[in-house]
């Protein structure tokens, strides 16, 4: 794949990364607590694609994109091992926040999510500089 599809692929991702935190941002102001992990999680997700597509690698699995990320990127000490910490905590929050009935999620909880999703889109945009 020619450099251009890749770095096309790879903004889109992140496009869609920050797309999803500001739903994260509407969807505090809201007071849609769950929504908004839900929405922090992707915006995650979402950015760690946007790297992955340097490796030419995709695919449905969430915890297949978790596990290549952190093999290739985190392992590698690319990144800290502080962005995953990130993934754990929101893929804990957002898997409790969208399948268990009863779970709530607080103001402050919701907003740490949207946090620490920030600082990993930051920290992914960085990255992402790089490459250009």
């Amino acid at each position: 794949m020619e450099n251009n599809s890749i770095l096309t692929i790879s903004k889109v991702r992140l496009e869609h990364a920050k797309e999803d935190l500001d739903s994260a941002k509407d969807l505090l102001i809201s007071k849609k607590y769950k929504q908004c992990a839900n929405r922090s999680y992707y915006a995650i997700f979402h950015a760690m694609r946007a790297v992955l597509a340097f490796d030419l690698i995709d695919m449905k699995s969430h915890k297949g994109i978790i596990s290549e990320f952190r093999r290739l990127y985190i392992k590698t000490k690319i990144f800290s091992e502080k962005l995953s910490n990130i993934i754990t905590e929101l893929v804990i929050i957002r898997t409790n926040s969208d399948y268990e009935d009863f779970y709530i999620i607080s103001k402050e909880e919701a907003e740490e999510q949207m946090k620490k999703s920030k600082f990993f889109i930051k920290e992914i945009e960085k990255f992402l500089k790089s490459k250009k």
